[in-house]
């Protein structure tokens, strides 16, 4: 017998008029992917037109689950006191809208490596699984992603997908994104490119730039220098200082790819002490497109990384494993966005 809507709209209700089933009407409100993307817009839609609102704490008790996503953000250091790195400012907007498009909430705090994150949050059901944001030096960091797969905690990261061993990484085509910056200065005349940032397991996202800006040499019939290679983690004053290092190591370049923004705007003030002019005497190119990136003196050509996607996959995979399902890494597209830095 058919039902006919009620007064106070129900999960039934949107069923009926939906056509389908009261668990698919459940599964497609929380986001699960399991229901196509047209069923779940059909309901959707209904849902808005009843005026519909999920009681969370039915469908917790129903369901043993918070509802609620943890954002862990490792601390940066930073010239002010907000101890987290600009462009995953930017990811926090995204991730937060992806949560609210599902109807989750989030849960915003630092990790720190003496915490027990999968006892804080997911075992005392104050959340449903994790979301990573930086790392710093992998080498330490990767043993705490290997202990949490260990004790099956619900997990996805931001970071190099080259790396990981878990299945839980979302990341930029960073080697690509190398290659394209390489491919950019090199059509502009640039030779003698020099790299700021970790080229090795340390930070293996800046070695996968890296690795790209070398394949855009090597294809061009120009070997990679050690010497125009110098180490720096992503704050301005770490750029600053690598780009010293490389002025006084007497190697001639003509170009500076920066693993980060933060790096190339510090590469950028060393340079105009040191009176050379950008990008007359050096083109420099940086990457993540944080908002100071066009804001800088000249404004800043960069990689842009796809911040709006990275949200929705970063949320996708941990909801899959929520769900019972591993998702393969994921590797998002990039784009170069060129200003005057680079000379055009």
């Amino acid at each position: 017998m058919g039902r006919t809507p009620t007064g106070k709209p129900t999960s039934f209700d949107i069923a009926f008029m939906a056509g389908v089933s009261q668990p698919t009407v459940s599964r497609a409100l929380r986001g699960d992917r399991s229901v196509s993307a047209a069923t779940r817009a059909r309901i959707e839609q209904i849902a808005r037109d009843l005026n519909y609102t999920v009681d969370k704490n039915a469908s917790s008790l129903r369901s043993q689950r918070a509802n609620t996503i943890a954002l862990l953000l490792f601390e940066d250091p930073t010239p002010d006191e907000s101890m987290i790195n600009p462009f995953f400012l930017a990811m926090l907007g995204s991730i937060t809208r992806a949560c609210a498009n599902r109807g989750l909430d989030l849960l915003v705090s630092f990790q720190r490596m003496e915490d027990n994150w999968h006892v804080r949050y997911q075992d005392s059901h104050r959340a449903d699984g994790l979301i990573l944001l930086g790392y710093g030096d992998y080498t330490l960091y990767e043993q705490r992603l290997e202990q949490l797969h260990r004790q099956n905690t619900h997990f996805a990261r931001w970071g190099s997908v080259s790396s990981d061993l878990t299945g839980t990484t979302v990341g930029s085509d960073n080697v690509g994104a190398g290659r394209l910056a390489g491919e950019h200065l090199l059509a502009n005349g640039r030779r003698r490119i020099a790299f700021l940032g970790h080229a090795d397991g340390h930070y293996p996202e800046f070695a996968d730039r890296y690795a790209g800006l070398c394949a855009a040499l090597t294809d061009a019939g120009i070997a990679s220098e050690a010497a125009l290679q110098h180490d720096a983690i992503t704050t301005e004053e770490a750029g600053f200082e690598a780009a010293r290092r490389l002025l006084a190591c007497g190697a001639e370049f003509d170009a500076i790819f920066a693993a980060s923004d933060l790096i190339a705007i510090g590469a950028m003030r060393a340079l105009a002490t040191a009176g050379r002019t950008v990008p007359d005497d050096v083109a420099v190119v940086g990457f993540d497109d944080i908002p100071a990136a066009s804001l800088a003196n000249p404004p800043l050509t960069t990689v842009m990384q796809d911040v709006r996607g990275a949200g929705e996959r970063l949320l996708d995979t941990l909801l899959a494993q929520v769900e019972g399902h591993r998702r393969p890494p994921a590797t998002l597209p990039t784009q170069l966005v060129i200003r005057n830095s680079s000379g055009g």
